[in-house]
């Protein structure tokens, strides 16, 4: 039998409040949802100023990195690479801001960020997942 990691509370609040610094020290108004494994939400917090479609953005950046073990900007490269038949893969989202969370090799959860330039949703989430 394997055993592998997993997000509890305490790592969860550590993500959000790194993430949240960072996007704040950016001036960045943005939306951070933290997630299992398998997707399911952990956290979301929407800063003051994000528009509300930000925080259903970012769960499902969140998700399609967890679900799919990879960043969602590899998923946004593919479509813009030209393959558009991606656009009907089983994933919730195909744009940049949704980052695995791996330890041991082992994607134990995800963070997504949506509000800004896509670069600016990754580094948000990457700081998150760096507080780790």
């Amino acid at each position: 039998m394997q055993s592998k990691a997993v997000l509890s509370q305490t790592e969860v609040r550590q993500i959000l409040q790194a993430a949240r610094s960072e996007a704040l020290q950016q001036g960045w108004a943005v939306a951070i949802a933290v997630v299992d494994d398998g997707g399911h939400p952990l956290a979301l917090e929407r800063l003051d100023g994000c528009a509300p479609i930000g925080a259903y953005i970012a769960t499902e950046k969140a998700r399609s990195a967890a679900i799919g073990r990879r960043e969602t900007k590899g998923y946004e490269d593919m479509v813009n690479g030209g393959r558009s038949a991606f656009l009907s893969a089983p994933l919730l989202t195909s744009l940049e801001g949704g980052v695995p969370v791996l330890v041991d090799g082992q994607v134990i959860g995800a963070v997504g960020v949506s509000g800004v330039k896509a670069e600016q949703d990754a580094q948000v989430a990457k700081a998150g997942i760096a507080a780790l």
